[in-house]
């Protein structure tokens, strides 16, 4: 099925459900349409089903993905000082904040819609094949568990709902986070099977039995069942052969560590328009479609530089860039590569590849953030053919009130292709990916770890994914203390801006270390010594000589309290509706 029709089919199916239902699906997270008559066929059934898709796609923050605002508000990501991005890191998010109530509205009406369809499927039985059936079931169930798995680490406790309920029956109490784990890998593994392995032909929207592998061992590994979790990541990982891969760095990999002068870096063959088109990474896929009203986001605004039509809204913290390793395998403090006069030569090439840096080139620009350079190199120029050398221009990057708070931005998932159509009104249809196969590896390769189920496997998974980076396969005989560093440098890494950071600081047990106390930023580009780190902890965080960082580095203040930060607080308006819901303790 093409991206267009999925999307089309999608807005009416979303008519169709509120036209039969009794309910506005959209009116309350809890309340679900009436059952009625829909769906009458396996058709509308299909169309319930893209209406499902289309909705978790709705999710957004700041015009901005979900997946993409996450890591931005833990310690390797920073979002413009505000209420809403503030408050998470200082402990301060209120049971209104927009951040946390989006979540629990949008997840419950997906699984709204999902319901909608299912508790009316078994009427049409009959007319379907049985294969048919069990995709169409699957791929409802699969949604609804996604839901689940996210609300879960969220908010904890949450209300697990089956069936669509009604006005009438809207107060439900939460359910304990451990049993709705539990129906979770159960749900998964009962419809795994009856799912086609990969669904290409729709561009990886459509849920597929990889997924739903990848799914199950996700969430046995966040509930700390290591062994279930290794089991059905392997499971995933064999059907992945011949089907997914990782994609290679372009040759743009080649710029990486040189200034803006020699070209830019570029990952949209992975994370760009053309990752998601031709790509093998990619195992589940959040569609977006510029012909599809409310279908679009605005995340190349809110991540470009000023230069490159964007507010720098969001970006690396200096703690991320800090934490890439030397191109020989070694941290900073150890590497005899690493030169604090030129920080970005000889660096693990995802640095140059995920983030954008003082001195490098960012959507046709020259990136310098620093005051003291007053003009900037214009490249558009030259890509356009309009000339042989780039143009000077004012440096809005160093001189706009509201240029990067963090000194750095993020290269993934921007795509220079956005770039003529981004502007203040400016939208984009770049999709965004839930699943990718070096989530996957690095699923495993914890999983075994944790389990102490240590073999060579392990190292494979690891290595696949340093090696896609260029990087040296990991020394071996390692501990399994080693191993768990290891392990956590790569996933910081690999999977930065990838929304998985701020689930990791919290099921690891390092949320209390590591988002106490003070995040290092660099907004004004200042060079600084190999003086301000004197190593890296167990989970692989910088340790800084705080009176030497301090003369170099500008802080963000962080708090996280215990018994309270773990989750998010329930939104009041739920709690206003629903008299059964109890709060989260702290708030």
């Amino acid at each position: 099925m093409k991206r267009l029709n999925i999307n089309k089919v999608a807005v009416v199916a979303l008519g169709s459900i509120l036209a039969l239902s009794s309910c506005k699906i959209d009116r309350s997270s809890l309340n679900g349409p009436s059952t009625g008559t829909f769906p009458a066929n396996a058709k509308e059934a299909e169309m319930g089903l893209f209406g499902a898709y289309q909705s978790v796609s709705a999710i957004d923050a700041a015009s901005t993905p979900m997946w993409h605002v996450m890591d931005n508000i833990t310690d390797i990501g920073f979002a413009r000082p505000g209420t809403n991005y503030t408050s998470p890191i200082t402990s301060a998010i209120t049971t209104d904040n927009a951040l946390t109530t989006k979540p629990w509205q949008v997840h419950y009406r997906t699984i709204a819609r999902c319901h909608t369809v299912l508790d009316n499927l078994e009427k049409l039985k009959s007319t379907m094949t049985e294969a048919a059936y069990g995709q169409l079931d699957g791929e409802l169930r699969f949604v609804r568990a996604y839901c689940y798995s996210q609300m879960i680490e969220l908010y904890g406790d949450v209300p697990l709902l089956k069936s669509a309920v009604d006005l009438n029956n809207a107060n439900v109490a939460r359910t304990p986070k451990n049993e709705i784990e539990k129906f979770l890998i159960d749900e998964l593994t009962a419809i795994a099977e009856k799912l086609p392995v990969s669904q290409p032909q729709a561009g990886h929207v459509r849920a597929s039995r990889v997924a739903a592998y990848m799914l199950k061992a996700r969430v046995a590994l966040y509930a700390k069942q290591f062994t279930v979790a290794a089991q059905a990541a392997n499971t995933a990982l064999t059907l992945s052969n011949g089907v997914f891969d990782l994609t290679p760095f372009n040759n743009s990999v080649n710029f990486v560590g040189k200034d803006h002068t020699v070209g830019e870096p570029d990952v949209s063959n992975i994370f760009g328009h053309a990752g998601f088109k031709t790509g093998k990474e990619w195992i589940w896929v959040a569609e977006y479609n510029m012909t599809i009203p409310g279908n679009t986001h605005n995340q190349q605004y809110y991540s470009a530089s000023r230069l490159g039509k964007g507010v720098c809204y969001w970006g690396p913290t200096q703690d991320l860039i800090n934490t890439f390793q030397a191109k020989d395998g070694l941290p900073i403090t150890e590497s005899p590569l690493y030169n604090s006069a030129k920080p970005y030569e000889n660096r693990d090439p995802r640095l140059d590849m995920y983030c954008v840096r003082p001195g490098s080139r960012y959507m046709g620009y020259q990136f310098e953030p620093t005051t003291t350079v007053t003009q900037a190199k214009n490249y558009w120029p030259v890509l356009n053919g309009t000339s042989t050398t780039p143009s000077n221009v004012a440096n809005a990057d160093a001189t706009n009130a509201f240029r990067s708070f963090s000194g750095y931005l993020w290269r993934k998932p921007v795509d220079i292709a956005d770039f003529n159509s981004t502007s203040v009104s400016g939208v984009s249809d770049l999709n965004v990916g839930i699943f990718r196969l070096a989530e996957l590896l690095l699923l495993y390769a914890e999983a075994k770890i944790e389990a102490n189920d240590i073999d060579n496997t392990v190292y494979t998974a690891i290595n696949r994914v340093r090696r896609r980076a260029l990087m040296p396969d990991l020394p071996t005989g390692l501990s399994q203390a080693q191993l768990r560093k290891a392990l956590r440098y790569e996933r910081k890494v690999e999977l930065a801006n990838d929304g998985l950071r701020w689930y990791d600081l919290r099921r690891w047990g390092i949320a209390n270390t590591v988002m106490n106390g003070s995040l290092y930023l660099n907004r004004d580009a200042k060079p600084w010594t190999s003086a301000v780190l004197t190593g890296f902890d167990d989970s692989y965080t910088p340790i800084y000589n705080r009176t030497e960082a301090l003369k170099y580095f500008t802080t963000q203040d962080v708090v996280y309290r215990p018994n309270k930060d773990e989750y998010w607080p329930v939104p009041k308006s739920e709690m206003d509706a629903n008299n059964k819901l109890v709060q989260n303790p702290g708030y």
